[in-house]
C-alpha cells in the first residue's frame, strides 16, 4: 500500500493516474485540486500495489475551511494505512516544512519512505546536479539517510521502473524477521567489537535481543539497566540491525527493557 504524499501540486494525481493507467485522480494545475483519498490498483513485478493518493498537507496555518482541515486528518490517517510514503518533492521548488512534518510523521510509524524528485526533466541532467540535491536532502533530513531519493518525470514516465523496484525492496525489508538465535549471534559480535562505554555510574550489561514485530519493523533489547544506556551506543546497535542484517533501506525501532537474565539461562527457568 502506497501512499502518495507531499505539498499541493507536486505532481502526486498525475503519478497516481500513470500507475493505475486511469483518471482516478484530478489532474489540474490549481494546487488543492485533490480533496479526498483516491484508491486505485495495479501490479508490477508480480506484486499487487494500491495507491492512495491523498490531498496535499498544508500548513496549519493556512487551513481556514473545514475541507482543507479533513484533508490534513486524512493524509495522516492514510499514513497509518500504508506500507511505503511516495514523497513528492517538486524538483523546481525543493523541500517544505510540511514535507519535515510528513517524514517525522512517518519515520514515528516506521513506514518506509522514497524521497521523489518529481519534475526532474526540468532541470539539468547531470549527476552533479542530483548529488548536489540528494546531498541538500540528506542535511534536511539527517536521520533518514537511509531513505532512497529517486529522480522522475510523472508527466513522461521516467524513472516510474526504478521507483517500483525500490518499493518492492523496501517492502520486502519491512517484512523480513530474523530469527532470534541469528540475532544473539550477530549481538554477541557487535558487543565484543564494540562493548559498551564503560563508567561507574552507567554501568550495565546488554543481555538478548528480539524482533518484536515486522512492518513495522521493531526489536526489543534487554539490559541490566536500560535507563543508562546511553544514546549513541543505542544509535550504534540500530545502524549495526540495519546495515548487517538487511534492514537498509527502511527505519527501525528499538526499544530497551529491564532483564538481568542472559539469552542462554531462558530456557533453564
Amino acid at each position: 500500500r502506497i501512499a502518495l504524499m507531499g505539498k499541493p501540486n507536486t505532481g502526486k494525481s498525475t503519478l497516481s493516474n500513470r500507475l493505475t493507467h486511469s483518471n482516478a485522480s484530478i489532474v489540474s494545475d490549481y494546487a488543492g485540486t485533490t480533496r479526498d483519498t483516491v484508491e486505485g490498483g495495479f501490479s508490477y513485478g508480480g506484486k499487487n500495489f494500491v495507491v492512495l493518493d491523498t490531498a496535499g498537507i498544508r500548513r496549519k496555518a493556512k487551513v481556514h475551511e473545514n475541507v482543507e482541515y479533513y484533508s490534513v486528518n486524512r493524509a495522516i490517517k492514510t499514513l497509518d494505512r500504508c506500507d511505503i510514503v511516495f514523497l513528492m518533492i517538486d524538483a523546481q521548488e525543493g523541500l517544505s516544512e510540511q514535507d519535515k512534518k510528513i517524514c517525522s510523521l512517518a519515520f514515528e510509524r516506521g513506514r518506509g519512505i522514497i524521497f521523489i524528485l518529481n519534475k526532474w526533466d526540468t532541470q539539468e541532467q547531470d549527476r552533479k546536479t542530483f548529488r548536489k540535491t540528494r546531498e541538500w536532502i540528506n542535511i534536511m533530513f539527517g536521520q533518514m539517510e537511509y531513505a532512497p531519493i529517486l529522480p522522475l518525470s510523472a508527466l513522461n514516465g521516467t524513472g516510474i521502473k526504478d521507483l517500483l523496484n525500490e518499493a518492492i525492496e523496501i517492502y520486502k525489508q519491512l517484512n523480513h524477521k530474523v530469527e532470534t538465535a541469528a540475532l544473539n549471534m550477530a549481538l554477541k559480535d557487535w558487543l565484543f567489537k564494540y562493548p559498551p562505554p564503560a563508567s561507574k555510574t552507567a554501568h550495565f550489561k546488554i543481555r538478548y535481543m528480539t524482533q518484536k514485530s515486522t512492518n513495522p519493523v521493531n526489536f526489543l533489547i534487554f539490559a541490566t539497566r536500560p535507563e543508562v544506556v546511553p544514546e549513541t551506543y543505542i544509535t550504534f546497535l540500530k545502524n549495526r540491525i540495519r546495515e548487517d542484517l538487511g534492514f537498509d533501506k527502511i527505519p527501525v525501532q528499538l526499544e530497551m527493557k529491564a532483564s538481568r537474565q542472559k539469552w542462554e539461562d531462558r530456557f533453564d527457568s
